[in-house]
């Protein structure tokens, strides 16, 4: 699998960076949009822990992207920007965090309650067995368990799809498994959200009203916490905002809008 690739021309001052974790090559649509005015990189995680994808984005910015940056994370992509920056501030000029995950323990039940009811009860039954073939260590099908795993998720969180596809290169499910079990524990703990009082940058978090992922988890936890915060809230929209009918325009709208500051 390529490590990267190039949008555009240099220098490359915009990074997006691919949720999953363990999907990588998700972010493609957004970095050809990005590149019409800016050059932008789209760096691939394979790393296993998280210090692991933050030394791998460093190596990969480092050689490819004109610092400092700004990094533009979807949803596990989001977490792993946010944490990036607060151990390398002086490489990041602004965060934007689109569909990202709670910060705070307490949203996790909302979530989920959402997906529950906007799947079919024999949908529900899948996503519980699909869930427990990935836990499973004896498992040799994860790939695509992940792959139909992610599927439906997709389904639960979009509000008006333009179209229904995975651009992932690749499906990782170790990597998937070991980096959600790390996040949650530092979530659960609170040393996710502590950790923002160290960012330096400003923070732009763009969340669809209708995502599954709480934007009441990102927003007001994050408002509290970080000196530099923006929240912009997008209705008729869900967890991929360039892939919904009703709020991409207004997704690259407010996109540009803060590259351009």
């Amino acid at each position: 699998m390529i490590s990267i690739r190039r949008y555009g021309n240099e220098p490359y001052t915009v990074a997006v960076i691919h949720g999953g974790p363990g999907a990588p090559g998700g972010m493609r649509k957004v970095a050809e949009e990005i590149s019409k005015k800016f050059g932008v990189i789209e760096p691939m995680q394979s790393a296993s822990s998280i210090s692991g994808q933050v030394a791998e984005l460093k190596d990969l910015l480092k050689n490819n992207a004109y610092f400092p940056v700004t990094l533009i994370g979807h949803s596990w992509g989001a977490w792993l920007s946010y944490i990036f920056a607060v151990k390398y501030p002086e490489l990041v000029k602004k965060l934007i965090l689109i569909g990202s995950g709670s910060f705070e323990e307490k949203y996790v039940s909302s979530m989920k309650h959402k997906r529950i009811n906007r799947l079919t009860e024999e949908e529900n039954s899948k996503v519980g067995a699909l869930f427990m073939q990935l836990n499973d260590p004896n498992n040799k099908n994860k790939k695509e368990a992940l792959c139909e795993f992610g599927e439906l998720m997709s389904k639960a969180d979009s509000y008006a799809p333009i179209v229904i596809e995975n651009e992932a290169l690749d499906f990782q499910p170790e990597v998937f498994h070991s980096c959600m079990k790390e996040v949650n524990s530092l979530r659960s703990s609170g040393e996710l959200l502590n950790m923002g009082k160290d960012l330096k940058c400003s923070v732009v978090a763009i969340h669809g009203e209708y995502d599954s992922h709480s934007y009441e988890g990102v927003e007001e936890p994050l408002s509290k916490a970080l000196k530099y915060f923006k929240f912009v809230l997008l209705r008729d929209c869900g967890h991929t905002p360039w892939n919904e009918t009703y709020a991409r325009d207004e997704f690259y709208k407010v996109i540009f809008k803060e590259l351009e500051l």
